[in-house]
């Protein structure tokens, strides 16, 4: 056949069909291979009906038999691990984590890039409240992963608020972000533990009514909550209810007799050594005013201490912060503070949660932004007196309603341990578990089992080779520096390389004094933190 079609290519007649020459080249194949298809047999199509026809339409034609269905739903998605997966559905792609959100970095197995945004994940079903608890030992890239969410969730409209910077590492970034950075201390600025803060303006534009009489009651409360605390931690113990009454009456006579209702600690001691009728009364000593200072007698012994103590010139005046609420990120740097006492650090933490979170109730009452609440060192109040562990979390227990997003860093699981009672420490550990996203640097392997989460076998393998180096060679980076791992429930964790960029570098820098004070050494050691 081939010899044939080679013949009529070069111009001869076919010797069985008698054609003249003109003839045959007008029907001549154009190449060799086409004559051979010519010549083979055809075969018939079975499709060559339906393909005469236009293609159907998503939804099939509106004819009998067409296959038309009212509606075409989404193909459903299932995730699972190869080992669960891999006899069922053997195609194997990437971890279909799909996350949108900042970019915290890389996932270790597939490349990917991973996101996380807490607003996003709680539309979306992923997550059903806010809270992130954050853990892992000294510089694995805590603060790093806290600073790279809060740049990026300010970037996308939120604030970042820090209510207790006790080393002060967050005042250059929120600098960085056109926020306000307030340093609190003797000599600085200061945080009356009774100052409304930014409610105070909310009430100024509220007319007489419910809502008005519902921020006041709210202002009251929260002043009422933070003075106990204050006075837990200088009594050793929590008041009793007869001292409690006497407090909060003292704070009310206190507030009414000033003009913006911004009463000191010294306006309520003043109060309770004057014994007017209202308090008398409210003692229920029938009229005895010796009775009423033997009640009130170490109410008033504390407040005292909290005006000439060890807290002498920090939480006895009015406040100096202001801040505009249109702020897109705000500091309270405490870290003047850092060489005192638990007791003083405990005392200048809870002033500052309680101030945000009057920050927060403002902006919920003006409709303000979303807001990410950082917390950072919080065992340092947890241990200092019992009962705290209460009302810590009252004071700082944001619901997701309120579009608050809470951050919680912790080196250990033992920090929530230290806290002085069995009861404390249970409610302690309530605090991270009822975090919905946990995020993990290396841990050592014998502190695994008290994480908040379940880990799987790999994962705990991984965290724990995470947590050392495994040489002695001066200059090694650190083995988990830059390395998280993600957990949401009970779902596979994602881990994650975070790289940083060199202007991150310099900002999230927690390691600068030290280098400073070293002699040839200088600049940062590595892109991840």
């Amino acid at each position: 056949m081939i010899t044939r079609a080679l013949r009529l290519i070069r111009g001869g007649h076919d010797s069985a069909g008698g054609r003249d020459r003109g003839e045959a080249v007008e029907n001549l194949p154009r190449s060799v291979a086409a004559a051979a298809a010519s010549a083979a047999p055809q075969r018939p199509d079975p499709l060559a009906e339906m393909r005469r026809h236009r293609p159907p339409p998503a939804r099939g034609r509106a004819v009998p038999g067409g296959g038309r269905d009212h509606h075409v739903g989404p193909t459903a998605v299932w995730q699972g691990t190869t080992n669960q997966l891999a006899g069922l559905f053997p195609f194997v792609g990437g971890a279909g984590s799909r996350v949108r959100g900042v970019p915290i970095g890389r996932n270790l197995h597939t490349h990917e890039p991973v996101g996380l945004h807490p607003g996003d994940w709680l539309a979306e079903g992923i997550i059903a409240s806010t809270g992130i608890w954050c853990q892992g030992q000294p510089g694995t890239g805590k603060s790093a992963f806290a600073k790279r969410l809060s740049l990026g969730l300010v970037a996308m409209g939120w604030t970042c608020f820090v209510p207790a910077d006790i080393k002060g590492e967050y005042s250059a970034l929120v600098g960085e972000l056109g926020g306000a950075a307030v340093k609190i201390g003797r000599g600085h600025d200061g945080v009356n533990p009774l100052d409304p803060g930014p409610l105070r303006q909310i009430l100024a534009t509220v007319p007489s009514g419910r809502q008005r009489d519902a921020l006041r009651e709210s202002i009251r409360a929260r002043q009422t909550a933070l003075l106990e605390s204050l006075l837990q931690l200088e009594l050793g113990r929590a008041p009793t209810a007869v001292e409690r009454n006497l407090l909060s009456r003292g704070i009310d006579l206190a507030v009414a007799a000033t003009e913006d209702g911004q009463a000191t600690v010294p306006d309520v001691l003043a109060v309770l050594d004057q014994a007017p009728d209202a308090l008398i009364g409210a003692a229920r000593v029938s009229g005895s005013r010796e009775r009423y200072f033997d009640l009130a007698r170490e109410v008033v012994a504390a407040l005292d201490l909290l005006c000439v103590g060890p807290l002498r010139g920090i939480f006895d005046r009015r406040s100096t912060v202001r801040v505009d609420p249109a702020c897109p990120a705000v500091s309270l740097d405490i870290s003047a503070l850092d060489e005192e006492t638990d007791e003083v650090v405990a005392a200048a933490m809870l002033c500052s949660w309680a101030w945000g979170a009057s920050m927060v109730e403002a902006r919920q009452a003006g409709a303000g932004s979303n807001l990410l609440w950082l917390q950072d060192e919080a065992w340092r109040v947890l241990r200092a007196g019992p009962g705290l562990v209460e009302r810590t979390d009252r004071l700082t227990r944001l619901n997701r309603h309120k579009g608050v997003a809470s951050l919680y860093l912790a080196h250990s699981m033992d920090d929530l341990h230290a806290v002085r009672t069995a009861e404390d420490r249970a409610k302690a550990k309530g605090i991270a578990s009822r975090c919905a996203i946990h995020v993990y640097g290396g841990l050592p392997a014998g502190e695994l089992p008290s994480l908040a989460t379940t880990l799987s076998g790999p994962e705990a393998e991984m965290l724990a080779s995470w947590q050392s180096a495994g040489t002695w060679v001066p200059g090694h980076r650190h083995p988990g520096r830059g390395l998280l791992l993600l957990k949401v429930g009970e779902r596979a964790g994602l881990p994650v390389r975070m790289r940083l960029v060199p202007r991150e570098i310099r900002l999230y820098d927690t390691d600068s004094a030290f280098r400073a004070r070293s002699s040839g050494r200088s600049g940062p050691t590595g892109l991840a933190a």
